[in-house]
């Protein structure tokens, strides 16, 4: 059936009509010009940061209080967002972290009996704008097709001029992980451990503490840039990198610590953990084009040809040709653009993967992981 749309635009929220409606009041201004209409919700905020999208269809909580969104904006493609509400205990850290959330369809009317709040008072409450009825999917193709970019969320009235001149002259910051890393020392315990690890928190989720806590390990977390020796006179079985925001060559002082580190203890290395091994070892990293984000990516562990459906959030990956003479091998590949996914030293007892192990949101198939640092730790003892 043809719909006969007489004489209105096919295009529910076109730029021509956002003025004249008051309920389109926010837009998105790309750098390079692009605009997009919808209606805030959140704080009535400006923020200018990284644009970037998310293909995971739940767990817009966890997503929100990961703090490796750091200064980026959010476009969720899965089309509702809301509809569950906010739950005080599937909060992945303390801080909301995303600068934006952009989506296509908000539900301030949760259904949810261990709901405690709606998305909209969340973001209020923690300054951060949001903006709905967003042609997120035009949004989408336009950063798949042409990377990321910078943007500004702003009032719909803001020229384009003066967007675009906020958004140059807004510096793009690098001190993500001191913004997002812990203070001070702290431990999460468990009952009857048989280890203890030591987390260097580069803007860790806490769901990592909670899987190394059931794989029976006690656990310490320390601030990012904690010396080689402070972590060695803890007397850990071994020491777990986390994931956290931005370029990892913005965090030096973890690089060398993982230097001092490197064949004296069994270390694993999530996301941003997994690059920094990589380059304490001499590898380069390279920023990818939009990134992986979502809980659909498809990985084979090249060492038993299985593959994993996997939780992802970053932009940078390893150069895979940049390995030689590191001493590290290749376990894993992601199987959509073959981008380095896992990488091990059997010599120097440690491995990283790119992805999420401990999801939250996302799949359970790479839970196995904290049982093989488990058995890397078990095997450190001997």
């Amino acid at each position: 059936m043809k719909w006969d749309t007489g004489d209105r635009p096919l295009c529910p929220w076109p730029a021509s009509r956002a003025r004249e409606n008051m309920s389109y009041n926010r837009k998105l201004i790309l750098e390079d010009g692009s605009e997009f209409y919808g209606t805030g919700f959140g704080s009535g905020k400006e923020a200018v940061c990284e644009v970037v999208f998310n293909t995971s269809m739940a767990g817009y909580q966890e997503i929100l209080s990961d703090p490796s969104y750091t200064d980026q904006a959010i476009v969720m493609s899965y089309p509702l967002i809301g509809n569950y509400g906010i739950t005080d205990e599937d909060f992945e850290s303390r801080c909301i972290a995303p600068s934006a959330l952009i989506i296509r369809d908000l539900n301030e009317d949760p259904s949810n009996f261990r709901a405690t709040a709606s998305v909209s008072d969340l973001l209020e409450d923690n300054g951060v704008p949001g903006i709905y009825g967003v042609d997120t999917r035009k949004l989408v193709r336009s950063i798949r097709d042409h990377g990321s970019r910078r943007g500004l969320v702003t009032d719909a009235d803001t020229a384009l001029e003066e967007g675009l001149l906020k958004i140059r002259q807004t510096p793009v910051r690098h001190d993500a992980v001191t913004r997002r890393s812990c203070t001070k020392k702290w431990y999460s315990r468990t009952s009857n451990p048989q280890f203890h690890v030591v987390v260097i928190d580069c803007g860790m989720k806490l769901n990592i503490v909670r899987m190394l806590n059931r794989s029976k390990c006690n656990v310490t977390i320390v601030p990012f840039d904690t010396k080689g020796e402070e972590i060695l006179a803890l007397e850990p079985d071994g020491v777990l990198i986390s994931n956290g925001p931005g370029d990892p060559t913005d965090v030096p002082e973890v690089i060398e610590t993982l230097k001092t580190l490197r064949g004296r203890v069994p270390m694993f290395g999530i996301c941003l953990g997994h690059q920094l091994l990589a380059l304490s070892c001499g590898a380069k990293t390279y920023k990818l084009k939009f990134g992986h984000r979502g809980g659909n990516h498809p990985v084979m562990d090249l060492r038993t040809g299985k593959i994993e459906i996997t939780s992802q959030n970053h932009s940078y990956a390893v150069e895979e040709n940049s390995l030689a003479g590191t001493g590290l091998e290749v376990s894993h590949i992601n199987l959509l653009d073959h981008t380095v996914e896992g990488l091990g030293s059997r010599e120097d007892m440690m491995f990283s993967v790119q992805y999420h192990p401990e999801s939250a949101p996302g799949p359970q198939d790479s839970t196995g992981l904290f049982r093989q640092f488990t058995e890397l730790m078990a095997a450190g003892r001997e």
